[in-house]
């Protein structure tokens, strides 16, 4: 059974707050098309490029995918951790002001970029809070089991750009850290 939700953002006291409805259809989107930034918390493979498909979808927004940035800009140079750490540091300082434009102008963004620890969060809270416009983060709450089952899968059949050992898995898992609340984010779990 397919399961949808509309996401509805309203400013209340100064923050923009998530409220998913999954009763009244796409009527409540129309009424309240808000610019919203899109950040996805997940583990590798556990489907984050997916679900920023999927939100990409509505009207008036740009998906915007780390991988397919650096494979671009920095083809064969991401070999290891630190290479992805010192590449993606690279990115986010330019494409943080771009994003925030973005917004600004109207424009719902989707961040497929692991917002997997609070740094990286931060940076993207600075995106949401310098453009005022509405956020939500979505969590992907999936075992690593099940994870390194779609790793393997995706490994074997070349569909990511880049190709993750189970032992590159687990170094970068251990800097996964969970949402909490004191972050303050609007967080949907999927």
């Amino acid at each position: 059974m397919d399961r949808n939700a509309n996401y509805v953002f309203k400013k209340l006291d100064d923050r923009w707050r998530c409220v998913i409805d999954n009763s009244y259809g796409a009527e409540l989107l129309t009424k309240t098309n808000v610019p919203t930034l899109h950040m996805i918390c997940g583990k590798i493979a556990s489907g984050k490029s997916t679900l920023a498909h999927q939100l990409a979808e509505k009207p008036k927004t740009i998906l915007i995918s780390e991988d397919e940035w650096l494979s671009r800009l920095y083809p064969g140079e991401i070999n290891t951790v630190n290479d992805y750490v010192r590449c993606a540091a690279k990115l986010r300082d330019v494409m943080g002001g771009h994003i925030e434009q973005l917004l600004r102008a109207g424009n719902s963004v989707v961040l497929d970029f692991p917002a997997n620890t609070p740094d990286t969060r931060r940076w993207m809270r600075d995106i949401f809070k310098n453009a005022d416009v509405a956020h939500c983060l979505h969590y992907l709450n999936v075992s690593d089991e099940e994870c390194k089952m779609r790793l393997r899968r995706r490994n074997e059949d070349g569909s990511h750009r880049f190709t993750t050992s189970e032992t590159e898995f687990d170094t970068i898992t251990r800097y996964f850290v969970t949402p909490s609340i004191d972050e303050g984010f609007n967080v949907v779990e999927e």
